[in-house]
């Protein structure tokens, strides 16, 4: 696992050990980072479930201004620490220990991009998604790493469903500010 493009480029990166981890592959990840293009140099990155922290260090690397690591997680969180001394990049970070619930109803900041991977098939996605809708920044951007078989909502607050990009087992759906009629019910 490395970092792929960007600042730190080729910097391999640890993973927790065992199976409660499933790093995203790099095919994904450069998807992800296809998806938002040229919108992460200055933004404000979400890294929820964390694990090893790669989505947030890849962000950092293409230019966010600042990564928030969140993960339940003692050996992740330390994982990530570990990784963010590695890339030099701990002005700019900021890992939180805690269960993402409570994280994102405590947070008052809020984010520019947010990327988030729950454990599949434990019923996190959702609950998950709605608490960051309310912790995103006005135009901001939620992605989603899932099951190709999980079928996510249409809507999460004030965002919208925009694309659901599918790579095998794993799918990732996007997610944007819904404008104008959007928000009241109709059709843009």
């Amino acid at each position: 696992m490395r970092i792929i493009s960007g600042a730190r480029r080729g910097k391999n990166l640890t993973s927790p050990e065992g199976t409660e981890v499933r790093p995203t592959t790099n095919m994904v990840k450069e998807s992800v980072f296809n998806i938002l293009q040229f919108g992460i140099e200055g933004r404000r990155f979400l890294d929820l479930f964390a694990g090893s922290g790669q989505m947030g260090l890849e962000a950092l690397s293409r230019g966010a201004a600042e990564a928030v690591f969140v993960d339940s997680s003692r050996e992740s969180v330390k994982v990530i620490e570990k990784n963010i001394t590695a890339t030099g990049f701990k002005d700019r970070s900021r890992v939180v220990s805690a269960d993402f619930e409570g994280f994102l109803q405590r947070e008052r900041g809020v984010f520019d991009i947010a990327f988030m991977d729950p454990p599949y098939r434990e019923g996190l996605m959702e609950r998950a998604l709605e608490l960051t809708a309310r912790r995103m920044a006005p135009g901001g951007v939620i992605l989603c790493e899932h099951g190709s078989r999980e079928e996510l909502p249409e809507r999460a607050g004030e965002f919208k469903k925009a694309k659901v990009y599918k790579y095998g087992k794993t799918s990732v759906t996007a997610y944007r500010a819904m404008e104008g009629e959007d928000r009241d019910g109709g059709t843009a």
